[in-house]
């Protein structure tokens, strides 16, 4: 089948955050102003229509007519999709007992938190990070205890040197890793990963790696899970349709976790989770017939990106942005142009009425001045946005 990416799907007066979030964002303290002319490419969801057999899965849910307590471990089509899929794609052997449904990847690291830590500990993290990162730390009582990527022309590696020295205080007890990164989507190397675990392993620190862009991946890059070519005794694993396939709202996310004693403590802080009807049948059907799909939407995502990147080379060189080996976001550097972050903010936010989010949501001390983007919409919608932003710094 072939899918319309171009196709505009009408997402205002759905609930979505992404299209009807104005209210929600001044709760959060943000000064936006949605209206009709609004285009909004923050949030990390897609603007296409799901895989066709997602869909039908989902009517044959509604056709049933009871959406009563539901359980993927009742049947065994849910964890066989899931070992499918990543024995498939990405070369893991995962076993049915080492999968644990969790409603979203934000909340499996909240339970990851609770469960490997205590009140005072440190979690290690590698800023410029996604945001919850920080706040499923400090909500918990625990300590963020940072070390910045080194960057070079826009490309993003880890400070082992650092991470190792930081590891070895014993009140870090815990690591969480983004891979695919993001915002600055780095793939990272099987090397650069069987390090990291080396240095987590060495240290007695837990490892908890939220791996839910690992099918957003340019093609001539690949993905390691962490946990299929290091020592998985103290990796946790965050996966997901939810990137992928585009049903966040599904909430469909699972930790796998190799180890016995990391499983029972993290069954113990996570109590009982149950998914609804929807979400397994999207899940099963996801994995077991979205491979067309998802092929089709990764080459789709990579002519945007191309696309803007050519654009922004032209209308807007002083922007810095290496192109990402995965995701569909790009980390956008505006500093060249000597604004404050403010000021650019007013540019984009304001005057082109283009919502991005700003820098400082992924790194508190040194995000000024950076943008994310998210390019998960019809390629129309994109050009649209960044022909309006570039005409806001014309001549600068």
């Amino acid at each position: 089948m072939k899918y319309n990416f171009d196709e505009h799907v009408e997402r205002r007066g759905t609930y979505s955050m992404k299209w009807d979030g104005g209210p929600l964002m001044k709760e959060f303290g943000m000064d936006l102003e949605f209206n009709d002319k609004t285009i909004p490419i923050f949030t990390a969801d897609m603007d296409f229509a799901c895989p066709q057999p997602v869909i039908d899965a989902l009517h044959k849910v509604v056709d049933q007519r009871i959406f009563g307590y539901t359980s993927e471990k009742c049947l065994p089509e849910y964890n066989n999709a899931v070992i499918r899929w990543f024995r498939d794609k990405h070369g893991w052997q995962i076993e049915p007992e080492q999968i644990l449904y969790v409603d979203g990847t934000v909340e499996g690291l909240r339970i990851c938190v609770q469960a490997f830590s205590k009140p005072g500990d440190g979690v290690l993290i590698t800023r410029p990070v996604y945001g919850p990162f920080t706040s499923a730390v400090e909500g918990a009582g625990r300590k963020v205890v940072n070390s910045d990527l080194l960057e070079e022309n826009g490309y993003y590696t880890m400070d082992f040197e650092d991470i190792a020295q930081k590891a070895k205080d014993p009140n870090v007890t815990m690591f969480t890793l983004c891979s695919p990164h993001n915002p600055t989507g780095r793939v990272w190397k099987k090397e650069e990963l069987q390090k990291l675990a080396q240095i987590c392993l060495e240290n007695d620190v837990i490892l908890v790696s939220d791996e839910v862009h690992c099918d957003l991946i340019r093609q001539e890059n690949k993905h390691y899970p962490v946990a299929a070519v290091a020592d998985p005794k103290n990796i946790v694993m965050l996966t997901a349709i939810n990137k992928t396939f585009n049903t966040a709202g599904l909430k469909c996310s699972n930790a796998v976790i190799a180890d016995p004693d990391l499983r029972a403590k993290y069954k113990k802080a996570a109590g009982m989770k149950m998914p609804t009807p929807f979400t397994v049948a999207a899940l099963v059907a996801a994995y077991n017939e979205g491979d067309e799909w998802l092929d089709q939407v990764n080459e789709y995502i990579t002519g945007n990106i191309d696309w803007v990147l050519g654009f922004m080379k032209e209308h807007m060189p002083k922007v810095k942005c290496r192109r990402p080996e995965g995701t569909y976001v790009l980390w956008m550097d505006f500093r060249d142009y000597g604004l404050s972050a403010q000021q650019i903010h007013d540019k984009i936010y304001k005057n082109a009425n283009v919502i991005l989010e700003g820098g400082s949501m992924f790194d508190p001390d040194k995000g000024d001045g950076f943008e994310r983007v998210c390019l998960s919409s019809p390629r129309p919608l994109i050009q649209e946005a960044f022909q309006r932003i570039a005409k806001e710094f014309e001549g600068l």
